[in-house]
């Protein structure tokens, strides 16, 4: 037999482990890669196909929303009639009753009420109401617009029988049905079923209960004139007092009950006098508004038209304001129906800036508390912290009348070796009517396009009478310093104040000559030496 030698069997075996290994080495690169850091970018790519997908769902659903949001707003709007020149007068003169919108596409307060308005109709509709609306861009069709008296922009017009009135109501869609069904014969909602007024409460927040034995006699008539008369709160009769609890659920038992219910802290305030429509009308004007009003510009005719005379207005930021709205809450309820509390957003400068400036703060961002008795015209800042202590203690004193009236000023000036010495509203009592000297006062605003003229001329007459020790020139910016003995509504003015009588100043006029107004002042004045003369 055949015996292979030593180095053909070291061949063999090298040939074989050669195989192996090559064999082992294959097997090795086919498996997966199972580096950590690999592992770690491999799941974080997963993660964000997650998130990409999660976001592409919200955004179709955010966007389904919208599309439903807007196919609801087309399908109202297009309940609302288009309104031109050729069918105009058909649609008035062919209708009971027919609300116009006049609007300009430009306008963006017409565009905020546009949707209302739609929404409104597609309401009225589902009422049965009567009432047709219709639109009219009035920029298109300006001689139909100025053949309806449609000046302004919106501008609501009620047409009955052909002749129209004047839209008084509010602008939310809520607050229009319930005009439009008032001014077309529907002033009072009957509610006889515990789930009427259940469905009732879920679309209006504010309304006016009355619970009666029937819905007849001077009570009921009286209720339903009061209900005519208001054009923003809808008005309900019930006459079962299950159905009333719904509504009002501490009404008192009895047969005759009114109230009124509105969606804030202080929800429901019972009326205590007796069936007459004035005073019913007088309780609404007291009670209809919220403890904390934030004033808007869809709201501010609403609030401007209170009774309450004595009002505490808080600026502040929307966020500063969220802190201190329930302890103000706490503070209105003290005062209900005495003194009306107002919010004003103070980076609103169309709000804001007007009132701010009558306190010379119209640069202020913090929160500002300030007061107003409109039945005497006077104004009140609250000069310590405003915190509900303090504002508590305000209201009190505006209540009582013991407050002192706010005067703007600017800071008290440096007039050392000035010719024309500046008066700030905290200095006229000291510089001027208490001075023993006489002051020749010149009253200007920045903005005053003559002011420049007349201050020209009483430097040159500062530096004419420099040596009179007795007389003083004087200038006194009055859209930022007050006095309430400093009234003056032309600019500029030139006043003169004799030393011997400060009660009763001479007006100047500012249209004369320098030679003419230095002769005036030697006039005046009663020392006889040292004058200078006339030549100027």
């Amino acid at each position: 037999m055949f015996r292979p030698k030593p180095t053909s069997r070291l061949i063999l075996l090298t040939l074989t482990l050669l195989l192996l290994v090559n064999f082992l080495t294959s097997i090795k690169a086919s498996e997966p890669i199972t580096d950590e850091n690999e592992d770690g970018e491999l799941e974080e790519l997963l993660a964000l196909d997650e998130q990409v997908e999660q976001e592409e769902e919200q955004e179709g659903s955010s966007a389904s929303v919208r599309s439903s949001e807007a196919e609801v707003l087309t399908k109202a709007q297009r309940i609302v009639l288009d309104l031109d020149h050729d069918n105009t007068k058909r649609v008035i003169e062919g209708h009971e009753f027919v609300l116009v919108l006049g609007y300009a596409p430009w306008c963006s307060r017409s565009a905020e009420l546009m949707p209302q308005f739609a929404e409104a109709a597609t309401s009225l509709k589902e009422l049965g109401s009567p009432l047709l609306l219709a639109k009219l861009d009035a920029e298109r069709h300006p001689k139909t617009a100025s053949s309806l008296e449609i000046k302004g922009f919106p501008t609501l017009l009620l047409f009955v029988n052909g002749t129209s009135q004047v839209y008084t109501g509010g602008f939310s869609a809520e607050e229009i049905v319930i005009w439009a069904r008032k001014k077309t014969g529907e002033p009072v909602i009957r509610i006889s079923s515990v789930t009427e007024a259940q469905e009732f409460l879920k679309k209006h927040h504010i309304f006016v209960v009355g619970l009666f034995e029937k819905f007849e006699g001077p009570d009921y008539e009286e209720f339903v004139k009061a209900a005519a008369a208001d054009n923003a709160i809808q008005f309900v009769g019930v006459s079962n007092i299950e159905v009333a609890k719904v509504l009002f659920p501490n009404v008192k038992p009895t047969n005759l009950f009114l109230g009124i219910v509105k969606s804030e802290p202080e929800r429901y305030t019972s009326y205590e006098g007796t069936f007459e429509t004035d005073k019913i009308l007088q309780f609404l004007d007291y009670n209809k508004l919220p403890l904390v009003n934030k004033l808007t510009e869809t709201n501010s005719a609403r609030v401007y038209s209170s009774p309450i005379k004595l009002q505490v207005l808080v600026f502040a930021e929307a966020d500063d304001f969220k802190k201190l709205l329930e302890p103000l809450q706490d503070v209105a309820r003290q005062f209900k129906s005495k003194i009306l509390f107002i919010y004003i957003d103070n980076t609103d400068e169309n709000l804001a800036k007007p009132y701010l400036t009558l306190f010379g703060l119209e640069e202020s961002n913090s929160t500002v508390v300030t007061a107003f008795d409109i039945s005497v015209n006077s104004k009140y800042l609250l000069e310590s912290d405003p915190t509900p202590s303090n504002i508590k203690e305000f209201c009190s004193g505006l209540l009582r009348g013991t407050l002192s009236s706010h005067f703007k000023s600017q800071p008290i000036p440096d007039n050392t070796n000035e010719t024309v010495q500046s008066i700030v509203g905290k200095t006229f009592d000291d510089k001027v009517l208490n001075s023993h000297k006489n002051v020749l006062l010149e009253v200007f605003t920045p903005w005053c396009i003559n002011c420049e003229t007349t201050s020209k001329h009483v430097e040159k007459l500062a530096k004419h009478f420099k040596g009179l020790d007795n007389l003083v020139f004087a200038r006194i910016d009055a859209s930022a310093n007050e006095h309430p003995k400093l009234q003056v509504n032309d600019y500029p003015t030139l006043i003169f104040y004799t030393a011997n009588d400060k009660a009763n100043p001479i007006k100047l006029s500012t249209k004369s000559s320098l030679k003419d107004l230095a002769t005036t002042i030697n006039k005046h004045l009663k020392a006889k030496d040292n004058v200078p003369k006339d030549e100027l």
